[in-house]
């Protein structure tokens, strides 16, 4: 399948020959269908906590010994997407049309000074005229303006306030101070990005840290990250033959998030907090996005300490009384149903292996049209059913149980989650060694002008994590406020 310059090509991106082998195969069988059984609702997978419950779970938080914290946030990539709708508007501006009042491109345009980014030297006045949208949106998107259009989402100024303008990675470090401060003061980040970023970041860092660090009595550590070469999948094309450049060279892409499981994995702290780039909101909101987080670390400290617990009373006094005991709680609380078959020595080693891998505790908002993937319970190529959070192109919909569940979901993610990575001895857990490689998907893609197919590795927080012990915990829709394209900045959240 490969010549000496492409296995050449394969060991210099320090990428393994018989998994590139394997992927290409991956094209040709595709990957199978998870079995759902159901979706997680708040009658069975999803925690519905009261007033009382939620600030227990705070205090719970407050009071719990812990080996270190960390808030890891994934930012790789640019914002492009974000402006897709106003490069769209700025090529039709300028091949002589204009834009109807209501196109995204028109929108930006008469409410220019309603944005973080404005400022009157480089937008001007605003004025109702296909020349001005067409400079407005050209000043924000090109290099000889804001260059926003090929920068990552994480440097962009988002939000405005009397005496300051903040970027996305700086409400991070805001929120960052608020819920996961050290006892010693200092707050841990570790920030997944693209190498090629990383000057706009250490830029737009400098400019917070030293006004942050004195205002919040705070000292930062913030690590970037770069997701590694290696890795990127190859591409192939639609015979499922390995997609060759106009050079002749081997393609090979990003796999997507999936591919931070490493990234995690050299985190040091037990207790981490996962939250993407640009899910932030103005401070006004700092109170209830703190609460929930905390909700949430509470929640899952809680479940550490239950599930270690009941480990030691495997390992020092194991019985049947104590088999059925664990069966229970994996049953109720974490949708883990054993088959009834399994009994006796091998019911001891499944029970301790359910009970003994990471542990992530995720927050899930109430359905109302936002996007994002779903929790659902799944049945494991083992017989065991378990909690899942999956995207829409992970359910066959010509499936009609499949199709009844997602139909029937009441919740979905908004990547809100809080993952403990030590087991009950104190070690760290292997985390890659956790992931279910059948639950990536394909996607399809394109390079220079020609169509290809793509390999997304299971997700950080989809397959990645399918061997982890999960909880679904309903949060407020408040506490979800991503910025998908950029006329979600007008958005009550992000605005004074």
């Amino acid at each position: 399948m490969f010549t000496e310059k492409d296995i050449l090509q394969i060991k210099e991106r320090g990428a393994d020959l018989n998994l590139v082998e394997e992927q290409v195969e991956r094209f040709k069988n595709g990957f199978p269908w998870l079995k759902i059984v159901a979706p997680a609702t708040p009658s069975r997978g999803i925690k519905v906590l009261s007033e009382a419950e939620a600030k227990a779970a705070v205090e719970y938080y407050k009071k719990a010994d812990i080996h270190g914290k960390c808030k890891f946030v994934p930012a790789s990539g640019a914002a492009s997407r974000m402006f897709k709708d106003m490069f769209a508007g700025l090529e039709k501006l300028e091949s002589g049309e204009d834009l109807p009042s209501d196109a995204p491109g028109a929108k930006l345009a008469a409410r220019i000074k309603e944005f973080a980014f404005y400022s009157e030297d480089i937008f001007g006045e605003p004025e109702d005229s296909a020349a001005y949208r067409e400079a407005a949106l050209r000043k924000l998107l090109k290099e000889d303006g804001l260059g926003y259009g090929s920068k990552p989402k994480g440097v962009l100024k988002f939000h405005r306030y009397p005496s300051e303008v903040r970027t996305a990675i700086a409400e991070h470090l805001v929120e960052a101070q608020e819920y996961m401060r050290n006892a010693d003061g200092t707050c841990d980040l570790v920030v997944t990005i693209s190498p090629e970023h990383r000057q706009l970041f250490e830029d737009a860092v400098a400019e917070a840290l030293p006004e942050f660090e004195k205002r919040y009595g705070v000292r930062y550590n913030i690590t970037f990250t770069y997701q590694d070469k290696s890795t990127d999948t190859i591409a192939v094309d639609d015979a499922n033959e390995p997609f060759r450049t106009a050079e002749g060279d081997l393609l090979f892409r990003p796999a997507g998030h999936g591919a931070l499981i490493h990234n995690l994995d050299k985190v040091g702290a037990e207790l981490v907090s996962i939250k993407n780039i640009d899910n932030v909101s103005h401070e006004k909101y700092l109170g209830v996005t703190s609460f929930h987080k905390q909700v949430l670390m509470g929640e899952a400290l809680r479940l550490r300490d239950k599930v270690f617990a009941y480990l030691r009373r495997l390992d020092e006094a194991p019985s049947e009384s104590l088999y059925d005991e664990i069966r229970t709680f994996l049953d109720e609380e974490l949708c883990v149903s054993v088959p009834a078959g399994v009994t006796g020595e091998s019911l001891h080693k499944v029970l301790r292996a359910k009970l003994d891998r990471p542990i992530r505790v995720c927050g899930m908002v109430r359905n109302e049209g936002e996007p994002g993937g779903g929790p659902y319970v799944v049945e494991g190529k083992d017989g065991c059913s378990s909690l899942q959070i999956l995207e829409s192109v992970q359910i066959n919909k010509d499936d009609p149980e499949a199709a009844a569940a997602m139909s029937g979901a009441t919740h979905f993610n908004p990547v809100d989650l809080v993952c403990v990575t030590r087991g009950y001895k104190g070690d760290k857990f292997d985390l890659p060694s956790h992931v279910d490689p059948d639950a990536g998907f394909i996607s399809s893609k394109s390079f220079q002008g020609r169509a290809l197919k793509a390999l997304e590795l299971p997700g950080l927080w989809n397959g990645a994590m399918s061997d982890w012990n999960t909880l679904f915990v309903e949060v407020p829709l408040e506490t979800f406020n991503p910025v998908k394209v950029v006329l979600d900045l007008l958005r009550p959240a992000h605005k004074a």
